[in-house]
């Protein structure tokens, strides 16, 4: 009988086997740098290894266009995914614009608020020092600014005094440091750092609406899946609104 037992010994240690949990494999994802305080704490919560990389939108697309290994890209932007869409390069049905946002101008805390408008004098509020921006021509959060202080009638009087840099939180540190008085960020990277308050909102009808879309990259929807599930269901849109975003489809 002793092959009776090690056949009943195999067959327990097959079924332990297949009863154990099966992981999900590591998932990449390629985010804004915007979405990071409220990303971060997503991925804390998701039951699976996530690997982020965060940078300005227009420098992630132009990676996955390079072919980096990205399995899920979330953007600040719809014109880069649509870029992206157009080249074939993400799964078009797993699509979603998840998020929106508000654009503000920061300061420093105990700061007094300002009504953002036509009248607000942006360069005597400056002084002597510089308006912090993501790049104006290339990243959301700097386009959306530009758009807004276009529409407004303040561009002209600040545009050579605009501190450009690689994506929206470098534009929120140099305000945090004291390096800047003053940055146009949005309402949710305000609200992530202490140092930082936002003196005002620019109206919604200033700028296109701010629109954060994600998507499996071709190719690798397998391993995007399990995430991009997660992210769109219950418990991360509980995150993201704690941090400030406004979940769409809600």
């Amino acid at each position: 009988m002793m092959w009776v037992s090690r056949y009943l010994l195999g067959a327990a240690v097959l079924l332990a086997l297949l009863a154990r949990p099966v992981m999900a494999e590591p998932v990449t994802v390629f985010a804004a740098a915007s979405l990071k305080t409220a990303l971060d704490d997503v991925a804390a919560n998701y039951d699976g290894e996530v690997i982020l990389s965060y940078a300005g939108s227009s420098m992630l697309a132009r990676q996955v266009q390079q072919g980096a290994p990205a399995d899920v890209v979330f953007l600040a932007n719809t014109d880069w995914m649509d870029v992206l869409e157009s080249d074939g390069l993400i799964a078009t049905d797993t699509r979603v614009d998840l998020l929106g946002n508000r654009l503000v101008l920061a300061g420093p805390v105990g700061a007094a608020p300002v009504e953002i408008g036509p009248q607000l004098d942006l360069a005597e509020m400056l002084g002597d020092g510089r308006l912090a921006m993501a790049l104006v021509e290339a990243v959301p959060a700097g386009i959306y600014g530009k758009a807004a202080l276009d529409t407004l009638g303040l561009w002209s009087a600040v545009e050579h005094r605009v501190a450009q840099v690689d994506n929206v939180r470098a534009a929120l540190a140099l305000v945090s440091l004291g390096q800047v008085p003053l940055g146009v960020v949005y309402a949710t990277d305000a609200l992530a750092d202490p140092h930082v308050d936002a003196l005002g909102v620019f109206p919604d009808s200033s700028h296109p609406p701010i629109r954060y879309p994600v998507a499996a990259v071709a190719g690798r929807e397998q391993a995007a899946t399990a995430f991009l599930d997660f992210l769109t269901g219950p418990d991360a849109r509980t995150i993201f609104a704690s941090h400030g975003f406004a979940v769409l489809g809600d």
